[in-house]
């Protein structure tokens, strides 16, 4: 079969569904199971829940390997994280532009420590990124609680449980300018 990925032509088709906001998903993971399809809608809820005036995002779903990679080069730290964000948009960002990259790998380990399914975790995750898209960080503690709470009201909007706390988590997301 020549073309696109089946998971990019189904995010490509369901574009027309929600005009202004365009999600491309492919997955470069073996280790679970995704939905694209449910994952490319949670997507376009997710954008509209925060409120953008439209998005352009791509997804990339990996493992553990391929994020570290992504990780070592763009922001020179070897190690595996769950998220890592590229803002490709301007500055008041409206309109999202990005790619995002999630660790199916790290959504699977996670989950399993707290309680809850791979789906959800990885779900928490491209939320994560979207709101790094707009114009969220987690750098200090004020913008971290200020993020959680967007985080939070975005899994409620778009019909998913909050997700567990998190006391310190080895894990932290990266945003890449």
């Amino acid at each position: 079969m020549t073309g696109k990925p089946k998971a990019t032509r189904r995010a490509s088709q369901a574009a027309a569904a929600s005009p202004g906001v365009v999600v491309e998903i492919v997955g470069r993971q073996r280790l679970l199971a995704v939905n694209v399809v449910w994952l490319e809608r949670l997507a376009r809820r997710a954008v509209l829940a925060i409120g953008a005036d439209g998005a352009e995002i791509g997804v990339l779903i990996v493992d553990d390997r391929r994020i570290a990679r992504l990780h070592d080069e763009w922001m020179q730290d070897p190690e595996p994280t769950d998220v890592i964000t590229f803002d490709l948009g301007s500055d008041p960002p409206r309109r999202l532009v990005g790619d995002i990259a999630v660790s199916a790998e790290t959504a699977k380990r996670m989950a399993k420590e707290l309680g809850w399914q791979p789906r959800h975790e990885l779900a928490y995750y491209l939320v994560h990124g979207l709101l790094h898209l707009a114009g969220y960080d987690d750098l200090t503690p004020g913008d971290r609680r200020r993020m959680r709470k967007a985080e939070r009201d975005v899994m409620i909007a778009v019909g998913l449980p909050t997700p567990p706390r998190r006391r310190a988590s080895r894990l932290r997301s990266r945003h890449a300018r």
